[in-house]
């Protein structure tokens, strides 16, 4: 139970923190107060503390943890995160969400420079000349088949 004291120091706290605090425990809000805020889109330095399939699991410098998972690693398909990452490498790495629970998202392939756009039309000389070609058998073939099918018709 909470005494009326306990109520006041911990108003707006979640419950289970709030009864930590109150019982004279440090919880993880009194933990936060300590650490180096860490805000959504801030870019820190993070080390390769355990990889698994789906991520590697990374320790901010402040000491809290957060997930890169597999589709935030590399802008290109990553099959095995092994490929990528190593157990102990210091990585710069994006914060992308904090969630309520505690967990934080980040991200390498949001610190990578974009994919180069390739513009679709009139860069492939060779393709132009091709389709040029195209169209006029295409053309020509229309003419012989009209011509035929008007015999036929006679």
């Amino acid at each position: 139970m909470l005494r009326d004291a306990g109520r006041a120091l911990t108003a707006g706290l979640p419950l289970a923190h709030a009864e930590r605090l109150a019982r004279g425990r440090p919880g993880l809000y009194e933990q936060e107060d300590h650490q180096i805020a860490i805000e959504v889109g801030a870019t820190v330095t993070a080390t390769v503390v355990r990889i698994e399939n789906y991520g590697a699991f990374l320790q901010l410098e402040d000491g809290r943890m957060g997930l890169v998972h597999i589709s935030e690693i590399d802008r290109n398909y990553v099959k095995d995160v092994r490929e990528h990452l190593r157990e102990g490498d210091s990585v710069e790495v994006k914060v992308t969400s904090i969630k309520d629970d505690g967990k934080i998202d980040l991200s390498i392939k949001a610190l990578q420079d974009p994919a180069p756009r390739q513009s679709r039309r009139g860069t492939d000389q060779e393709f132009e000349q091709k389709l040029k070609k195209f169209m006029r058998q295409s053309e020509e073939r229309q003419v012989d088949f009209r011509r035929a099918t008007e015999h036929k018709r006679k």
